[in-house]
């Protein structure tokens, strides 16, 4: 198969890896023009997993139309926030037989759509419902990068389109099982970055691994007291997208989500950590989304709420831990 991945960072990269292994033809998209030359001379990355390096079957281009030359799956791997922005770019480029896939996690600020909502929202003139779909679950890049086992979950608005998807991805090193509830693994794979910064909160403020396990243990109830509202399945949130990546995005040192979090827990402000990252913290943004989505539908997610007023209202983090713990008594219900 021909593959077009719109989107040259670490997840778009380790995924080139995955599909060039399993004998696809890969081309990627950068929006620099230094980033492709540099793949296309070097087989390496220089901005994102610069030590791994690339196989020939994986070129880079700077520019969308020959990107998406022959391209019979589009894999859009960007930044949630531009994912709007980008998908229109790549609309004139589209035809009605390509499938394409969202490896994006996070929620739009002014709609609450989830990314494949917003790929529906952006190609539909062109593109079926039924051809698009997503794939989620616990994947650090640089894990996937080095060949260590990983398994994901795709989910999509089709069988055969979910079964097309699954095959593509399945190597040794990568297991991809399959799943038809799209919101149910969507809004998982992007609450549990909210997850990861509360659990980054916590240590960072110097808490230990109770408070850890509590963040985890009732985020989910969050992610699924939101999923079940906007009609997911609970059995997604046990699976991969759910419990699988709320629990490596939490714990891992490789989560960028739970590192904005430590610093936050120490102290640092959300604006000097960011401007100094390299890659996106897509929590940050999530969290806004999240937030106001849950407000919007008389939600009950005090995790989220308590983050929210951390990273945008200056609500001190030792104090909206102290928040969380203070509430009133529950009786402590599992759906």
């Amino acid at each position: 198969m021909n593959i077009a991945i719109i989107g040259a960072g670490s997840w778009g990269t380790a995924l080139s890896l995955v599909l060039a292994d399993s004998g696809h033809d890969v081309r990627m998209w950068a929006r620099e023009t230094e980033v492709a030359i540099h793949i296309n001379e070097h087989h390496r990355n220089p901005s994102y997993l610069s030590d791994i390096v690339l196989p020939d079957k994986v070129s880079c281009f700077n520019e969308i139309a020959h990107t998406l030359e022959a391209a019979d799956i589009i894999l859009f791997a960007t930044p949630s926030h531009v994912l709007r922005s980008i998908a229109q770019l790549v609309l004139p480029y589209v035809t009605k037989d390509q499938l394409v896939v969202s490896v994006v996690k996070g929620i739009e600020n002014e709609t609450f759509f989830t990314m494949t909502q917003v790929l529906k929202d952006v190609l539909s003139d062109v593109v079926p419902e039924d051809h698009i779909g997503t794939l989620y679950g616990p994947s650090h890049a640089e894990e996937v990068a080095m060949r260590k086992p990983t398994a994901v979950v795709v989910a999509a608005y089709s069988n055969s389109t979910a079964k097309s998807i699954q095959a593509l991805f399945t190597s040794p090193m990568f297991r991809v099982y399959m799943n038809r509830d799209v919101i149910g693994v969507e809004v998982a794979g992007s609450i549990k970055n909210i997850m990861a910064i509360a659990a980054g909160i916590a240590v960072g403020a110097g808490f230990g691994d109770n408070a850890i396990a509590a963040m985890v243990t009732r985020g989910l109830q969050e992610m699924k007291r939101l999923g079940m509202r906007l009609g997911a399945s609970q059995d997604t949130f046990s699976g991969l997208a759910g419990i699988g990546d709320l629990v490596v995005t939490c714990t891992s040192e490789h989560s960028r989500n739970r590192y904005v979090g430590e610093r936050i827990g120490r102290g640092e402000s959300l604006q000097k950590i960011t401007a100094h990252m390299n890659q996106v913290a897509e929590g940050v943004k999530t969290t806004r989304s999240v937030y106001g989505w849950a407000q919007k539908l008389q939600v009950e997610m005090p995790i989220t709420e308590s983050v929210f007023k951390v990273l945008f209202e200056g609500l001190d983090p030792k104090e909206g831990v102290y928040s969380l713990m203070t509430r009133e008594q529950k009786e402590e219900i599992l759906f």
